[in-house]
């Protein structure tokens, strides 16, 4: 158990709605949300931000929105898409947000899966992938365009946000007490939200998470972090995503925060000093351009600037590691760092827009400790989380006065966190996730009887508590970028083709997916022959300018299907077949992913030198 004092006192009772209502009496001038693009809404207070969530869910009520039913939402991070998350909410809907790149093959599957009456779409690039697949959702009866523009003419399926919040204000104004009803209607553990999750087969899996989840973590990551009311911070990351649906949608709510929505995350790093933010999530490849970024800089400088900033970065970075390993910083070396931070340090920090910062997080995937260890000999020490959809996203966490470098940290409050037989790390406490919902619409529990939840992650937990990742017993692919992608449903397409014998995706920790491709033996020999092309040998075709092509069109043809984040960039053609007797494969034909991953090393390596970043 977290060594943590318990917040489960301070959920009960407590609702999205409920917390809405206070914030709208007790913070109501305060501001609550801000678009950092010029196309968006200007500041709304929490008062204005709860008048706003009223028109659209009364709109959405007059629309056929009912309780219970799902809500689909694919739009980037802007104040529409979490206005009209929380008004499907007040009306005990559970909003989804869909990853704004699936493909509509993808987008099918969700849409029949989830059987959701209603879809938000942000305009015409979402509506082009939605409309192939109409005449497939039957349950699907409207959608909603955020851009009024992109309403197609003489459709009544489909109607603009402006045109639903507008008519919800008429119905607001002549009976706000139907609204008020709706959101004291709500309890504690009713389904809050659902996510869309990828298993091992490929199949997307319907997290539903509660409102006693969503709450319960955000109490324990303020307290574990010790947060002040009212922070600051930037929305940037997919609200598909949960730590982003966390910090940017529920911990704002329980704080009384300040949110700033960003639809186009590359340009989070300009927009740091904008928000000045002081809680600031990023997965790793946002912190390994910041990096990258910072070092290009140095190189760049002034000798005696650049003299200057490296000796600083490494008087902090020898504090900081002295801190790790549990010893004290000398009072002469403390002096030095002291002076250091204040002088060279602290206004680095200022130009980047990270000099307010109280809490910097990395997670979704393991942070290179040279990132680490830079960022912190900069002043800016990450705390590294771990978790998962189905733990409404952290379960452990690191704390500036708790860490342990290269480890995820310890169990946040009320959670317990520990190791089964074969490694697989366990969780149970209130953020653990209500079920998977079945496609009836029924959830179903995922918990033993004891409410320990599998996670599919191997690691350990040492004797001060803190807990180390090492594996993953689920074949999941976690990108740098935090994009969770199945690798079976990418090698499956490819495989569609004959020629294509056996592929393996790569991207664990990786800026895009790559391939590994095994040219089939028996096959591509025939096919050449068919064709001409009186090479036999496997070997010499594997590298036939005419093979070649037809695999490239393999590759092609096979990302037409898959998400953006999915789809191969690059690839490697290897033309002898995997078999148990070579070892890549087991008994029964299983990828075995580690052995091929250390064999071909360097095939692998060259797929990321020239990484398109």
């Amino acid at each position: 158990m977290t060594s943590q004092p318990s917040v489960a006192g301070r959920t009960e009772g407590k609702t999205i709605p409920s917390l809405l209502r206070r914030n709208a009496m007790e913070y109501g001038d305060l501001p609550a949300l801000t678009s950092l693009d010029a196309e968006g809404l200007p500041t709304l207070t929490w008062s204005q931000l709860r008048e706003e969530i009223a028109a659209v869910a009364r709109g959405l009520a007059d629309l056929g929105l009912r309780a219970g039913q799902r809500m689909l939402i694919m739009a980037g991070s802007r104040p529409e898409h979490l206005v009209a998350d929380l008004a499907a909410t007040q009306l005990a809907a559970i909003p989804c947000t869909a990853y704004a790149t699936l493909s509509s093959e993808q987008i099918s599957f969700v849409a029949r899966h989830s059987a959701a009456p209603i879809a938000v779409l942000e305009g015409v690039g979402e509506l082009d992938r939605w409309l192939p697949v109409l005449d497939e959702l039957p349950a699907l009866a409207r959608i909603v365009l955020v851009e009024e523009t992109a309403v197609p003419p003489g459709d009544d399926r489909f109607v603009s946000l402006a045109a639903v919040r507008e008519r919800g204000r008429e119905l607001h104004a002549a009976d706000p007490g139907v609204f008020e009803r709706a959101g004291e209607a709500v309890a504690p553990d009713d389904p809050l939200s659902m996510i869309y999750t990828s298993g091992t087969t490929g199949d997307p899996k319907g997290v539903v998470l509660s409102h006693r989840n969503a709450i319960h973590e955000a109490l324990a990551i303020q307290q574990l972090h010790e947060l002040p009311p009212h922070l600051r911070n930037i929305a940037y990351l997919p609200l598909a995503h949960i730590a982003e649906r966390e910090l940017s949608i529920y911990l704002p709510i329980v704080t009384g925060g300040h949110v700033h929505t960003l639809a186009d995350p590359t340009a989070v790093v300009g927009a740091l000093s904008t928000v000045r933010p002081q809680s600031f999530f990023g997965v790793p490849r946002v912190w390994e351009k910041m990096v990258a970024g910072m070092k290009n800089m140095l190189a760049q400088a002034p000798e005696e600037r650049r003299t200057a900033l490296e000796a600083a970065n490494e008087l902090l970075q020898q504090g900081y590691r002295l801190r790790d390993e549990r010893k004290e910083v000398p009072a002469e070396l403390a002096e030095r760092i002291a002076e250091a931070d204040r002088t060279v340090l602290a206004p680095v920090r200022h130009l980047l827009g990270l000099d307010e910062l109280l809490v910097a997080v990395s997670g979704a995937a393991a942070l290179p400790l040279e990132v680490l260890y830079f960022l912190a000999g900069l002043g800016v020490e990450i705390q590294e989380v771990w978790g998962l959809s189905e733990t409404t996203g952290a379960a452990t966490g690191n704390t500036a006065s708790a860490f342990k470098a290269g480890t995820v940290g310890k169990a946040l409050a009320d959670i317990e966190v520990r190791t089964g037989e074969d490694g697989e790390l366990l969780v149970r406490g209130p953020i653990v996730f209500a079920g998977y919902l079945d496609a009836d619409g029924t959830v179903e529990q995922a918990t033993d009887a004891e409410g320990w939840l599998a996670t599919g992650d191997i690691g350990t937990v040492d004797e001060d508590g803190y807990v180390t990742i090492t594996d993953r017993k689920k074949e999941l692919i976690i990108t740098s970028g935090g994009k969770n992608i199945a690798p079976t449903r990418i090698e499956g397409l490819l495989k569609e083709h004959p020629l294509i014998g056996q592929a393996v995706a790569i991207g664990d920790e990786r800026p895009y997916v790559t391939a590994l491709i095994v040219l089939d033996d028996e096959i591509a020999p025939a096919w050449a022959a068919a064709r001409g092309i009186e090479v036999q040998d496997v070997t010499a075709l594997a590298e036939h300018p005419s093979i070649r092509e037809e695999i490239d069109r393999a590759v092609r043809a096979a990302n037409d299907r898959l998400a953006r984040v999915e789809q191969v960039k690059r690839y490697h053609l290897l033309p002898k077949t995997w078999t148990p007797e070579t070892g890549e494969v087991t008994p029964t034909l299983k990828l075995k992913r580690r052995i091929i991953a250390e064999r071909y090393r360097p095939d692998i390596e060259s797929l990321y030198e020239t990484a398109q970043t």
